[in-house]
């Protein structure tokens, strides 16, 4: 009993030893490499984030989305050589761990914890969580919801402030935000949370206009960054000279003007001097 015992736990440490080293944890190319050998990219972005990012018909549009093809194109990748992959804010480590995409533009927003995981470049534009209400809400922000549900993506920081800063609220997560609209639409929840640029778009879909307004008193700031590989250090320098390049000659600010800027929000400034995470 003891010998077949020793076998099984030799044969599962095999198995195991096995599975890590297939399961590309951080192995493969840098995102410089991939471009100068393939002439091809493949960006993980959510596919139901207007303004940010959105799947129409197999296109997609968005901040996030034009921000990639800058960066793609700052590699020597032609935009049309892109290949967009659908995320959810959960996976996005693991996706970039396992090298499903090179790079991730999400909505993602930079903090201690991820950094552990993957690097960032970045960040190209802070947000600050804020609440989406129906038109006729008297919330005002989020002071006034005690008592409350608040709906918000699983898995994302806006979802954890709630929980811990508002815990007289209740929260109810989904995996994907548009799930949140509808329940606000229906009466089943009080208020939508997340970042105010995600918000923005939801509020700008011809189909909501009317409906819902954004609060516009924000209570945290959420750095946004481009996840790679936490070893690809060089890829991720690039990256952010891609960035200021894109500050000065004014591509930052057409990408947005295209985008978020149809809902009437000037292009805030990319403060540069902020894209100091790559050496973490």
């Amino acid at each position: 009993m003891r010998v077949t015992r020793a076998a099984a736990i030799v044969v599962v440490a095999a198995l195991s030893f096995t599975t890590g080293a297939c399961g590309g944890g951080d192995s493969g190319p840098g995102v410089i490499e991939k471009a100068a050998k393939t002439k091809t990219l493949a960006i993980g972005v959510i596919p139901d984030q207007p303004g940010l990012s959105l799947k129409t018909d197999g296109t997609y549009v968005g901040f996030d989305v034009e921000i990639g093809k800058i960066v793609a194109k700052g590699l020597g990748v032609d935009p049309a050589n892109i290949q967009w992959k659908d995320t959810s804010l959960p996976d996005r480590e693991q996706v970039i761990q396992e090298g499903t995409v090179d790079f991730v533009l999400a909505a993602y927003t930079i903090n201690d914890a991820r950094k552990k995981e993957v690097r960032f470049a970045g960040p190209y534009y802070v947000a600050g969580q804020d609440l989406l209400v129906r038109a006729d809400s008297t919330i005002r922000g989020p002071e006034d919801l005690e008592g409350k549900v608040v709906c918000s993506n699983a898995g994302s920081t806006s979802a954890r402030r709630i929980r811990s800063e508002y815990p007289k609220t209740r929260l109810q997560q989904y995996d994907q935000d548009i799930r949140c609209l509808a329940d606000l639409e229906s009466g089943a929840v009080d208020a939508v949370s997340t970042d105010d640029v995600v918000l923005l778009g939801y509020s700008m879909r011809p189909e909501n206009v009317g409906k819902f307004k954004l609060v516009g008193k924000t209570f945290s700031e959420e750095p946004y960054g481009i996840g790679m590989k936490k070893k690809d250090k060089a890829g991720c320098e690039k990256i952010n000279e891609i960035l200021k390049t894109a500050a000065r000659d004014g591509s930052y600010k057409a990408a947005w003007d295209a985008t978020l800027g149809k809902g009437g929000k000037s292009v805030p400034p990319l403060d540069t001097s902020k894209m100091t995470h790559c050496s973490a």
